[in-house]
């Protein structure tokens, strides 16, 4: 015996052997491609030749030899003064959130006056 989920009851109900049909679908009907909405053409990669813009100048060799120099200091405290202030931020903050969770715990812990 077929089931189809009920409209009104929305419960499972007796149905005839061609209830394999998926409500709320349209039937198989190839879709109208809409009308193209670019006002130009576009320009595949290759077609727009070896000429890239750029924003600024290449920053990325200079920054490679400053990380890659092996002068004892960690990669995360090589550029100065604003890493080491966010470095010591983060492990304030990571200390003293460990804190409070910690002695918010602990009065959890503890039984309720009555």
């Amino acid at each position: 015996m077929y089931y189809k989920l009920n409209g009104v009851t929305q419960r499972l109900t007796g149905a005839p052997a061609t209830a394999y049909s998926p409500q709320g679908l349209r039937p198989g009907v190839p879709p109208v491609s809409p009308p193209v909405t670019f006002a130009t053409p576009t320009k595949l990669a290759s077609e727009a030749g070896s000429h890239v813009e750029y924003l600024g100048a290449n920053r990325v060799p200079d920054l490679q030899k400053v990380f890659q120099m092996s002068d004892g200091i960690p990669v995360h405290l090589k550029r100065g003064v604003i890493d080491k202030l966010l470095y010591r931020t983060t492990m304030g903050l990571t200390v003293g959130g460990t804190l409070y969770c910690l002695v918010a715990l602990y009065i959890a812990a503890q039984p309720g006056n009555k």
